[in-house]
């Protein structure tokens, strides 16, 4: 049986123990090796290793020794409860070994979970599996985890009073990070809300997620954006301190400023046009941004990131200008025409 779609996460949440094989297969090992602890974990319940309920062995020696599997999900534990055999990192040439133990699988006995990379239609495990009635196939792909997912990480790090802002912000993360590092996240948020049984919000989830950007340098650019010009000389100096390049500023300030003109031309509002973006924007920095760019609107943002390209430009030219100076003029002529539509 191939499974598609919903189908997939729905099932490795809650595999089946009456059916003798599962095949997780998929180029990224990563999200293969999530789904296999996931699927292992909910077929054999907790203490599994420790009461040896889990056998585990390398797919590939299926082929000189194809008789260990058939032994190993026969193997009568000695203490109760449902065992699993998980078949690892597993070559088409275990095909034939896998094939005789399905055949040969009896209720109570163990169940294969096998793991796979990236199949081709025509792998021998792919056909051994996807026609079969009993074994199960489950595909994995390079999509970002959906919601029904999020959800399950969230309840298993203690979080279930989640609004849709903070699903809305979660989802967008999980847009821009590895599903591991994601998983991470969410347990990083749930020790940091443990006994906190308010609502997890948005901040909390920007403030917990990894960072993507310097905080002084981002503030500076918010300062620019926002008008407060009064604001800006102490924080390009601290900037200038830390030994940041004016280049790197330049190109920062014109990320910023693309990302903005990208939120006011967006049809369905500037919170869409930053959600899409990659890497996605979320939390109290999108709603910020958001603002920004309803404040300037499309044709002054057009303008400001003229600016920055050409100030970018002639900071990597032969121009003998202070460079320091070239940056720091256009922002401040932005953060002026900023404060003027305030």
């Amino acid at each position: 049986m191939n499974l598609k779609g919903g189908e997939i996460a729905r099932y490795l949440a809650r595999p089946d123990l009456s059916r003798p094989a599962l095949l997780i297969y998929g180029q990224d090992a990563m999200r293969v090796a999530l789904k296999r602890v996931e699927a292992v974990k909910a077929l054999t319940g907790e203490n599994a290793e420790e009461e040896m309920r889990l056998n585990r062995m390398p797919g590939a020696g299926l082929r000189k020794d194809p008789a260990a599997l058939m032994d190993a999900i026969k193997e009568v534990g000695f203490f109760p409860g449902p065992r699993v055999v998980l078949v690892e990192e597993t070559p088409d040439t275990a095909a034939d070994a896998i094939r005789a133990a399905i055949e040969a699988w009896q209720p109570g006995d163990a169940v294969m979970v096998v793991t796979a990379g990236g199949l081709a239609k025509s792998s021998a495990l792919r056909k051994l599996f996807e026609p079969h009635k009993q074994a199960v196939a489950a595909p994995i792909y390079d999509d970002p985890p959906g919601e029904d997912e999020i959800r399950r990480w969230l309840e298993a790090a203690g979080l279930r009073e989640v609004p849709r802002d903070a699903m809305r912000d979660l989802a967008t993360l999980a847009r821009a990070l590895d599903p591991g590092d994601l998983r991470q996240t969410i347990e990083k948020i749930g020790l940091y809300k443990y006994g906190d049984d308010t609502p997890l919000t948005p901040a909390e989830i920007a403030l917990l997620a990894p960072a993507t950007i310097e905080a002084d340098l981002d503030e500076l650019l918010h300062v620019v954006a926002e008008g407060r010009a009064g604001e800006f000389g102490p924080l390009m100096r601290r900037i200038e301190g830390q030994g940041t390049q004016p280049v790197a500023l330049a190109i920062s300030a014109l990320r910023h400023f693309r990302a903005l003109h990208l939120a006011a031309s967006d049809p369905q509002g500037p919170v869409a046009g930053l959600s899409r973006m990659r890497p996605p924007v979320f939390g109290p920095r999108r709603d910020r941004m958001a603002r920004q760019a309803q404040s300037w609107g499309v044709g002054p943002l057009e303008e400001a990131v003229h600016t920055l390209v050409d100030t970018d430009l002639t900071l990597r030219s032969a121009s003998r200008a202070p460079q320091m100076a070239l940056i720091e003029r256009a922002l401040i002529r932005l953060a002026m025409i900023a404060k003027g539509r305030r």
